[in-house]
């Protein structure tokens, strides 16, 4: 592992943790300036190619992902922890499924549901422009949906509380 300080290449590692945003924190240090550094290390996996709805695939593009959904939790109270644990979960569904290529409505799916269980407000941000709802009725009936939903947990006891 290279220094970031002097760009020595041995290290010693200090500590290790394998709690840490989908893969193995290592606390390092550099055996010739003796700074300390963090390092994250997860596997390589083959994440299949997107297939859009006009026929083009492109590479699976996490930070892509993340950019959009950051984009609809803006001024919203969902940790950024949260978000990357969501790009991850969507990130190893993909590379469980084993295929080279899926559909790109499937990442898409797998983003709302993971919006609407971190936040209303950015599940209906995102829904807009995902599920093409060009329309005040279609966003409505959405959001009528959700509180229907939210008043059904709340008599069932299961709500959960931020």
């Amino acid at each position: 592992m290279q220094c970031p300080y002097c760009q020595y290449n041995d290290s010693k590692v200090l500590d290790t943790n394998k709690e840490a945003q989908g893969g193995i924190r290592r606390r390092r240090e550099c055996l010739s300036c003796h700074q300390r550094f963090s390092t994250i290390e997860r596997a390589i996996l083959a994440t299949p190619l997107i297939v859009k709805q006009d026929g083009t695939r492109e590479v699976f593009d996490r930070e892509k992902l993340l950019k959009g959904l950051q984009t609809a939790c803006t001024k919203r109270p969902v940790p950024a922890a949260d978000l990357d644990r969501l790009v991850g979960e969507i990130e190893a569904a993909l590379q469980k499924k084993g295929k080279a290529e899926v559909p790109s409505r499937l990442v898409g799916d797998m983003a709302i549901e993971g919006l609407k269980e971190l936040d209303h407000i950015a599940y209906i941000r995102y829904a807009t422009v995902y599920l093409h709802m060009s329309d005040l009725q279609s966003i409505r009936s959405e959001i009528d949906q959700l509180l229907s939903d939210e008043n059904k947990n709340i008599k069932k006891g299961v709500l959960k509380v931020a």
